[in-house]
């Protein structure tokens, strides 16, 4: 039986990733200090035999039993929220805590894939981005703690892929969205589903003349399943190419949730990117992926999931 530690296991992405390789034979190792994360995403696994759970950070020294086939390295805050509220932890997760989950993978003889962001690319100049674009990041501001953790992961995990020959991966991950997301986590699929089912106003930043794509977890799962599989070493784009105004986003909420709530609008964040969209050409060509779940049918069960947990007005 092959054996994967996901650090981060507990969290949105990272608990979705640890079902899949379940479901593919593995025994998951997952490692979790629980600051963004939540037991609730790892319930269902209590009694499975080939999961464990180990709560500490990835900014501490790192050790598993046994052999290791394969390090997915998902740990990090992850919205806007987590990480401005947590700079400096998010720094140092994306730089401490990548050289330890490298090193883990150098002292296993693992694989190791590198969880990064669409965010590398800043507020782009080049529309769709490509993974040759070098991005438009502004290190200073308020979102560079992010930005930058995650380039600084890039350039650690290509330097032990050089240097000691570590059989590494990266991924680019785009907006994604799905069950298990935190009402409060920030983003722009739970922040307006839930402003929706209470029938609070959403709130807008800017004019909502700016784009995303919108990635269901299901398919960015498999993304990184695929990848983590390959023998390619750069990094791939992992996202929805179908790009639509964030206002457009907001409409389409209230349609599905059945929600009289209007639109308010505040000002756009520092920083905030224009327009986001991934080019996947790469992802077909190396891994044959595509994103198969249309926004439709994916909002439609991520609100079925949501729709559960709204339960007060207090709630957000």
């Amino acid at each position: 039986m092959k054996t994967a530690v996901v650090t981060g296991g507990a969290g949105f992405l990272g608990s979705h990733l640890t079902d899949r390789l379940l479901g593919e034979g593995y025994q998951v190792i997952a490692i979790d200090n629980l600051l963004t994360g939540n037991r609730v995403n790892i319930e269902h696994l209590a009694n499975e035999p080939r999961f464990s759970l180990i709560e500490q950070s990835i900014v501490d020294y790192l050790d598993v039993p046994g052999e290791v086939d394969v390090v997915y390295n998902m740990a990090s805050p992850a919205s806007p929220i987590d990480y401005l509220e947590l700079p400096i932890q998010t720094m140092k997760v994306g730089s401490h805590g990548t050289h330890r989950a490298l090193g883990l993978a150098k002292a296993k003889g693992a694989r190791f894939l590198q969880a990064s962001t669409s965010e590398c690319y800043g507020d782009p100049l080049v529309h769709p981005q490509t993974e040759e674009y070098w991005g438009n990041v502004n290190p200073i501001g308020p979102r560079g703690v992010y930005d930058e953790a995650k380039r600084f992961a890039e350039a650690m995990t290509m330097a032990y892929h050089r240097v000691h020959k570590v059989d590494t991966k990266i991924v680019r991950i785009f907006n994604t969205y799905g069950p298990r997301m935190r009402l409060k986590d920030g983003r722009v699929v739970p922040a307006f589903v839930g402003q929706a089912l209470r029938g609070d106003a959403i709130t807008v930043f800017g004019d909502g003349s700016q784009t995303r794509s919108f990635c269901y977890c299901s398919d960015l799962i498999d993304g990184i399943f695929r990848l983590s599989q390959s023998d390619f070493h750069e990094p791939v784009n992992i996202g929805n190419p179908t790009e639509l105004t964030i206002r457009e986003f907001a409409d389409r909420i209230v349609r599905l949730t059945g929600s009289a709530s209007g639109v308010t609008y505040q000002p756009l964040p520092v920083d905030d990117p224009k327009q986001r969209r991934p080019d996947i050409s790469r992802a077909r060509k190396v891994l044959g992926w595509e994103p198969k779940v249309d926004l439709e049918t994916g909002l439609r069960l991520t609100i079925d999931w949501f729709r559960t947990r709204v339960t007060q007005p207090a709630l957000s």
